[in-house]
């Protein structure tokens, strides 16, 4: 399938579009491009291959759920605009 100007202008408009007469034809290649390469898929062989019509009928890969603190406290303590030993400190709030 090849798109001449007029159908690229057609489609510009449709999805609201603002497109220079100069752009066009780099548009139209652009476009060509594209459905050429939908048009190899077509030729792709996909006999006995179940159609997927969503992510949700695949089994997730599952880890063992371990519970750790990153080893990482220092690092996020480093942050801390005040601290106490390994805790934040935060300004009292009830009297």
């Amino acid at each position: 399938m090849s798109l001449d100007p007029a159908t690229v202008r057609r489609i510009a408009k449709l999805a609201r579009i603002r497109v220079q007469e100069a752009d066009i034809p780099r548009l139209q290649g652009e476009l060509n491009n594209i459905l050429g390469w939908i048009e190899q898929l077509s030729e792709v062989d996909v006999a006995g291959v179940q159609p997927l019509t969503g992510g949700a009928q695949i089994a997730l890969r599952l880890r063992e759920d371990v519970v750790t603190d990153g080893n990482q406290a220092e690092a996020i303590l480093a942050n801390a605009p005040d601290r106490v030993g390994a805790f934040f400190t935060v300004p009292k709030v009830v009297e």
